[in-house]
């Protein structure tokens, strides 16, 4: 790999591609590892598909606020690589895992408060009790995550996104089996339905936390990396982890919750658009966080050539993103243009079932929507990749707050008072969303990230 980054362009697309892809592959397999829960759970009713659409999404809306402020810590990491400060790298992820174990209880402790959301939507009793069931797991398990999350923007940082590849594959070839078995009840064990889709992803992810422990603490790393003195409190890198990733986790917690009223609200419509809805969201889901991986390349290459004060480097970086980002999102647009119905397909329910028939017109139309949402999606990702890089987390912060909060009335009041159906309410969310994606171009066109200084150097 080091021979493939002499020959590239700094900055540019092919070096942007061999950080990103692996990351790209981590991620397209962590979509993969949900969706086929999705697939798998689908075979037993449109009710434990819904719930598990539902319940993911609000146990993952518990963890996001660390999320992002741990994720924060691959662009920290980036800039202490390319100032060749070695030695806070793994100090900026043990104060992480810190943050990470005074989240715990916090998580546990919400569980209450998301039954009682859960309880204020209109679903069906059976989709609200898998949905609890579901969602109880996971939150109980949300410490494998979060560790997992910590050391994955640790080699994100410092340019090792193989490792990260390698422990997301292992996760999902450990997901795929487990699942089937739990779910089903094969080999022996009991058909769990939807709790086992719970326990065996939590099985899963902690077999890819091993894997990154694994290598964290193999001698190559620890010795280039000074790891043995990193566990210690170091209050300077706290403080910098929280002022730089604090907004970008209210930003990622914010954006998530409004997500996850836009999906209650499709879903309180009708059980018809419910489930029109689910298959859409699950197919955006499986087309966008592959793209969060270029996202992640983005953030790791600014910080580093900011680290290293090449900021025309970094610039060209995040235009690298846009490029590379592009090329895939119009490969799917095509996809959901051309083969809407062979995609809703993958969803349908053994045997008859008049709510999948009913809704599979809607779902169709829906992805062909969506077709736009992903290209503008490419724009985004870059640009905040980029932005975070350099530590512009406030500003993005609010634009993509504002922005996702603004889906939420259009979303109700298209459905609810207007009245004007599923498809043309999920229409003005895609129109608004391609608006908002030059907001986040024109921010960094202006250059204030370049103003920017999250460490000091040579420190």
């Amino acid at each position: 790999m080091k021979a493939i980054l002499k020959r590239t362009k700094m900055g540019g697309v092919r070096e942007l591609f061999t950080l990103a892809l692996p990351i790209v592959i981590s991620q397209s397999s962590e979509t993969l590892m949900v969706f086929t829960d999705r697939v798998f759970l689908s075979r037993l009713g449109a009710d434990n598909m819904n719930a598990a659409t539902a319940g993911g999404i609000t146990s993952f809306m518990l963890i996001t606020f660390f999320f992002g402020l741990i994720g924060f810590s691959t662009a920290l990491i980036a800039q202490y690589f390319g100032s060749k400060n070695y030695e806070n790298c793994p100090r900026v992820t043990v104060q992480a895992l810190g943050i990470s174990t005074l989240a715990y209880p916090i998580i546990l402790a919400c569980i209450p408060l998301v039954f009682w959301f859960f309880s204020s939507t209109v679903v069906s009793e059976s989709q609200l009790l898998l949905q609890k069931q579901y969602l109880k797991i996971l939150a109980f398990g949300s410490i494998i995550s979060l560790f997992r999350h910590t050391i994955s923007c640790y080699f994100s940082g410092v340019g090792r996104t193989q490792i990260v590849m390698i422990s997301a594959l292992v996760t999902l070839s450990v997901n795929v089996v487990v699942n089937y078995i739990l779910i089903f009840g094969k080999l022996g064990f009991p058909a769990l339905g939807i709790e086992g889709a719970a326990y065996g992803t939590l099985f899963s992810a902690l077999c890819g936390l091993v894997v990154l422990l694994y290598y964290f603490f193999r001698n190559d790393n620890a010795k280039q990396f000074m790891v043995h003195k990193a566990f210690r409190f170091h209050a300077q890198i706290t403080k910098t982890l929280f002022r730089y990733g604090s907004p970008a986790g209210v930003e990622f917690f914010g954006n998530l919750v409004a997500f996850s009223i836009l999906v209650s609200i499709f879903h309180s419509y009708n059980e018809v658009t419910a489930t029109a809805a689910s298959i859409m969201f699950n197919w955006d889901m499986v087309t966008f966080v592959p793209l969060t991986g270029i996202e992640v390349g983005v953030t790791s290459l600014v910080g580093r050539y900011i680290g290293a004060n090449k900021y025309y480097v970094a610039e060209r970086s995040a235009y690298s993103g846009v490029k590379l980002g592009f090329f895939f999102s119009l490969v799917v647009a095509i996809m959901f243009v051309a083969i809407p119905g062979i995609l809703v397909d993958v969803f349908r329910p053994i045997g008859e079932d008049p709510v999948f028939v009913q809704s599979r017109p809607i779902a169709m139309t829906m992805l062909q929507l969506a077709a736009i949402y992903v290209l503008a999606e490419s724009i985004l990702v870059a640009f905040v990749g980029a932005l975070r890089g350099a530590g512009d987390t406030i500003w993005t912060m609010w634009a993509s707050m504002i922005l996702h909060w603004l889906f939420v009335p259009a979303l109700y009041l298209s459905l609810f008072v207007f009245d004007i159906g599923p498809v043309n309410a999920w229409g003005i969310i895609v129109v608004f969303f391609l608006c908002f994606s030059f907001m986040f171009y024109f921010r960094f066109k202006g250059g204030a990230w370049k103003r920017i200084s999250v460490i000091e150097r040579g420190t």
